[in-house]
């Protein structure tokens, strides 16, 4: 991937407000990657350790987490939801309630 679509795909993840979420697809869209889900996944993938920038509020298209349940990502992710009041039930989350729409 070129880096103006790294830079635009961590614009686009930047922009996502606390406590309000967006899906892998929805990212792609906004950084002009129509079909890119997986492309902002294998980014986000990369990112390192101690970024500033907000992946835990990227979910799949269903509102769920993506790391399977009981890994250490998937409890970290959550703890990071919930610390900006984002209500995860059962490893997913209402969109309808905390779906970001620009």
């Amino acid at each position: 991937m070129d880096r103006d679509s790294q830079e635009r795909i961590y614009s686009a993840l930047n922009a996502i407000p606390a406590g309000k979420v967006a899906s892998y697809g929805q990212l792609a869209k906004l950084a002009q990657l129509p079909n890119g889900a997986r492309q902002v996944g294998r980014i986000l993938s990369q990112l390192p350790k101690d970024t500033s920038l907000p992946w835990h509020r990227v979910l799949r298209a269903n509102g769920q987490i993506a790391f399977s349940p009981g890994t250490a990502a998937f409890h970290r992710q959550k703890a990071r939801l919930e610390s900006e009041k984002v209500i995860v039930h059962n490893g997913k989350i209402k969109l309808s309630v905390f779906g970001w729409n620009p």
